[in-house]
């Protein structure tokens, strides 16, 4: 049997596209993941990551990386549509990673609350049957899912490294980090506007403008 895991990195932040990959792997080398000490993304070191991946990509029978941009994630976020958000669209984005993979089995990690609704939402996307289990934290239970988000936060890591070297230091692009934030508010201080690396639609990077505009608006009353 081919087995599959999908996964995103970058789904929080503020900066930088989101990355979903998919992975498969024939069955029976399931155990040779395990023997790498493969887990969730984030609990491993970039060094540790950097060091495994070359072999999750050679015991692999293929792997799928899609990256969603800013512009398409804002779309869907300001989108009028009730259920038509950024779950709805990674949702969509996995069901054609598993068209193309073809697997036998799929085991995703659920971005909704619900672990069932994100299920569905892939596989009214699909014309093909196939097993799908949705978990939360699939990446720390299952070894395919953890390869999965291996493959997204290694590409998600070096697409970081393409922009700072464009725009600057803009530390991890993760709302909790300071640097983030500083980075945000001198982009609207100098130019009014977010360059496209930034997910405008996110209410924080919202406030950040909206307080800068109100900020102007009283020091040309006054």
């Amino acid at each position: 049997m081919l087995i599959a895991g999908l996964d995103e990195a970058g789904r929080g932040c503020v900066i930088g596209p989101l990355v979903i990959t998919g992975y498969a792997i024939k069955e029976k080398k399931i155990p040779l993941l395990r023997e790498l000490g493969i887990k969730d993304s984030k609990k491993l070191t970039r060094k540790k990551r950097e060091k495994i991946i070359p072999r999750i990509i050679e015991l692999s029978e293929a792997y799928k990386i899609i990256k969603l941009s800013p512009d398409q994630i804002d779309k869907v976020v300001k989108s009028k549509i009730k259920f038509h958000k950024l779950n709805r669209l990674e949702a969509e984005t996995m069901a054609q990673v598993i068209k193309i993979l073809k697997p036998d089995k799929a085991y995703i990690d659920a971005a909704d609350v619900k672990e069932k609704r994100f299920q569905e939402y892939v596989l009214e996307k699909l014309s093909i049957k196939i097993n799908i289990v949705a978990r939360h934290k699939a990446d720390e239970i299952f070894p395919v899912v953890s390869a999965a988000s291996i493959i997204a936060k290694v590409n998600r890591d070096k697409e970081i490294l393409f922009l700072k070297d464009k725009y600057g230091d803009f530390g991890s692009g993760y709302l909790s980090d300071k640097k983030t934030i500083t980075f945000l508010k001198e982009c609207i201080k100098k130019n009014g506007e977010y360059p496209e690396c930034v997910r405008k639609s996110w209410k924080p990077a919202m406030r950040i403008k909206n307080e800068r505009g109100t900020k102007q608006t009283r020091l040309f009353e006054s």
